[in-house]
């Protein structure tokens, strides 16, 4: 573990949710920088599975306001027990990140996780645990409104909700990826929901890198949705775009679909839904 100051972040889930501060980006303990601060992870909460199971759902904060940030598995990024690598990212953007990936905990759960990630000098540490009041309900808010529908293939699966799909592709290095999502949506809104005056969807959909050895680049990495005529659905579309990446090797490109509650559900976490595409790049 890399070293400098060690902060063990410990925060209410109301205070590090729903306050203003952590809503706006800005950790409370320290203000962003252009470069060179930390990483901290983010408990969002924790919901239960039909199979009485439950799911613990982490995101991330890079209080860099520049400075993208890859932090291998291992000692610098790692969930313990059961890790170090339990499906957390690699690749760290400016900026939070609300709810990319869960972690699945038997029925009868008591004890913890933690995330600990070293980043520039400064080693942060959350723990993730089944507390009363870190409970969510992301799949439906009280109004009625549900995530929006992704699918990543045309007469494939589909899922809502944060615990995602995933597909696996295979590409040549110098040959873009076609990158393509349809989603649907049931028009509700909700708690956090706010309509800018650009938006010409009501789904937003986003590509990241979330693992890999090189740069990955996206045509769009916001591509518009393309309306389409669905029986029965209030809006269905679909958005294209391509990867291209730097070098050979295994990646992980992130895709989260966004309703009008926009990032993270405005504070709510509800309702969005998360992709991931698994890319072997030949040489």
């Amino acid at each position: 573990m890399c070293r400098g100051r060690v902060t063990s972040v410990v925060l209410a889930f109301g205070f590090a949710i729903a306050h203003p501060l952590f809503m706006r980006g800005q950790l409370p303990f320290e203000p962003p920088r252009e470069a060179g601060t930390g990483v901290t992870g983010a408990f969002e909460g924790w919901f239960k599975n039909s199979d009485g199971s439950f799911s613990l759902l982490l995101g991330y904060f890079n209080r860099n306001e520049k400075q993208e940030l890859d932090i291998p598995i291992g000692s610098n990024n790692q969930i313990e027990p059961g890790g170090p690598d339990r499906g957390q990212p690699t690749h760290f953007l400016p900026g939070r990140h609300w709810g990319l990936f869960t972690i699945k905990v038997p029925a009868g759960f008591v004890d913890k996780i933690t995330w600990t990630i070293s980043a520039n000098g400064e080693t942060t540490v959350i723990p993730a645990s089944l507390k009363p009041d870190y409970e969510l309900s992301p799949f439906q808010e009280s109004s009625g409104n549900t995530p929006p529908v992704l699918r990543l293939e045309e007469a494939g699966a589909s899922v809502q909700g944060p615990q995602g799909l995933t597909a696996e592709r295979t590409v040549k290095l110098n040959s873009p990826l076609p990158l393509t999502v349809w989603v649907s949506d049931d028009l509700k809104t909700g708690k956090g929901s706010v309509i800018a005056r650009n938006q010409k969807s009501p789904v937003i959909v986003r590509w990241t890198k979330y693992r890999g050895p090189g740069v990955v680049t996206f045509a769009k990495d916001s591509p518009e949705v393309e309306k389409l005529q669905q029986k029965d659905v209030p809006f269905s579309g679909k958005a294209a775009t391509t990867a291209s990446f730097s070098e050979p090797g295994d990646y992980e490109l992130h895709v989260v679909i966004n309703d009008l509650t926009g990032d993270g559900g405005g504070g709510f976490q509800c309702c969005w839904t998360n992709g991931l595409v698994k890319v072997v790049v030949e040489p």
